[in-house]
């Protein structure tokens, strides 16, 4: 089985029991937190990944990073994972968690890259946008990207909004280079 269907899985299970308990909310936060975490920290993910620390040590290892930050059914399913040496998806079971409670909630993360940072206006008229081409609610987070000459560059999920005027000149390229010409 690969990976993703494994880590599907197990976020599936997770999502199931944290709405079954009631604890969607303090669960998605901790999934925030570890996922966050194992992506910023390459030392931890490597320590998790490695054949030679025993899982007992890996999860106390979590358990004291995260001891008064995490709910204690977090540290179940941690040590659940990791008993079933799985330890190294955890990062990839925390981000399709998210995705999944998004999906259920009838929510989107929407990446977005720009030159300068938008205005709130700016901000107001482009989650009105997504939000109705999506037809989800839109959460944004912006990341400042020098490269582009202009626009914007929005990724939800596997679908991208190219918006940069990279993409433009491109397209203009392309019609002039490729499409027809009238003479009127």
């Amino acid at each position: 089985m690969t990976d993703f269907k494994v880590s599907h899985r197990y976020a599936t299970s997770l999502l199931e029991d944290s709405v079954e308990k009631n604890k969607l909310e303090a669960i998605t936060a901790d999934m925030i937190l570890l996922s966050k975490t194992l992506k910023d920290n390459i030392k931890l993910q490597l320590a998790l990944e490695s054949p030679v620390i025993k899982p007992g040590v890996k999860s106390s290892i979590l358990k004291e990073i995260f001891k008064d930050v995490f709910d204690e059914d977090t540290f179940k399913f941690i040590d659940f994972v990791i008993g079933k040496k799985r330890e190294s998806l955890l990062n990839t079971i925390a981000s399709r968690f998210l995705e999944l409670k998004d999906e259920q909630i009838g929510e989107v993360q929407v990446s977005v890259k720009t030159v300068y940072e938008f205005s709130e206006e700016q901000k107001r008229v482009l989650i009105e946008n997504l939000e109705k081409t999506l037809n989800k609610k839109v959460r944004l987070t912006f990341t400042i990207d020098e490269n582009l000459i202009g626009g914007f560059v929005a990724k939800a999920g596997d679908t991208l909004f190219d918006a940069s005027l990279q993409h433009q000149l491109g397209l203009l390229k392309n019609q002039l280079l490729y499409g027809s010409i009238s003479k009127n």
